[in-house]
């Protein structure tokens, strides 16, 4: 690149927001708030949110989205942040501490879970929805948004991670999704998937720990990472060898606050016998 172009690259960069990822944090009494022993589990919600960056045209601003689509599945894992917070207030008594960090914006302005380069980053489409904010983006465009919005939240998740480890602490992580009951007109029977990445330990074990959990239960359905899932696994629990797992729930079991918790009730003890099991707490 020309120096030319490399200063009007930077000048674009310094005047971009930053999105940086929302966090939370449990004592190990489960309670909200940090806490003087390092946490032991580092939860992750990377479609938390359906907002969108409406203040800012360089990210795509509405995206040009109707209000059906916005309150859609394509837009955010509706209840997964709910049951990523039922879960980290559970799994932090047992983990000497957790930490929660989400998304503040939709997946459709940046979908935090996909690498740069991948085409669903920023959806022209998502399932049956068209998203006419991210028709025939230009190179420039899609820097923008990395830089923005991408870049600043896995930022976030490592900062996160490396104080922890810094602290003496190897924190386990777990990636809470959830997925639509019918996808392209199919229904889908599964209500609790369990996906991995290379490294399958912690992943087994709660296949193994669900047995009784009363969901059907399924091994890398209804993704699996041949489909390109586990990118935020890839990022930042596979180079530090990190105990890791990937968590998708059928979205119509957590559609309220009070089934966001129940279903919390019913996994934490799933997790926490699967996080106990293989020494990842």
């Amino acid at each position: 690149m020309s120096q030319p172009a490399q200063r009007a690259a930077n000048s674009q960069a310094l005047s971009l927001p930053r999105f940086d990822g929302v966090v939370e944090h449990w004592r190990a009494d489960g309670t909200p708030g940090k806490g003087e022993t390092p946490a032991g589990v580092v939860l992750i919600c990377e479609h938390a949110s359906n907002t969108l960056p409406e203040d800012y045209p360089e990210l795509g601003g509405d995206l040009g989205l109707d209000a059906d689509t916005r309150a859609s599945h394509a837009a955010y894992d509706i209840g997964a942040l709910g049951l990523a917070r039922g879960l980290a207030a559970r799994l932090a008594r047992v983990a000497g501490g957790a930490v929660l960090v989400h998304a503040p914006l939709s997946r459709l302005a940046y979908d935090l879970n996909r690498a740069p380069d991948h085409l669903a980053a920023m959806p022209p489409k998502s399932e049956l929805h068209l998203v006419p904010g991210n028709q025939n983006l230009t190179a420039a465009d899609r820097v923008a948004r990395t830089q923005a919005i991408c870049q600043p939240f896995h930022a976030t998740v490592a900062s996160e991670i490396a104080q922890l480890v810094a602290r003496g602490r190897r924190p386990a992580l777990i990636a809470v999704h959830s997925f639509t009951p019918v996808y392209f007109g199919q229904t889908r029977d599964v209500e609790f998937g369990v996906i991995h990445d290379d490294d399958t330990t912690l992943t087994m074990a709660v296949m193994l720990a669900a047995k009784d959990c009363g969901l059907d239960t399924r091994l890398n359905e209804p993704y699996s990472a041949a489909g390109d899932v586990t990118h935020t696994i890839r990022l930042h629990a596979v180079p530090m060898r990190l105990s890791n797992t990937m968590l998708e729930i059928r979205n119509d079991l957590i559609t309220d606050a009070p089934a966001q918790d129940a279903m919390a009730e019913r996994l934490a003890p799933v997790l926490a016998t699967a996080l106990r099991e293989t020494g990842a707490v």
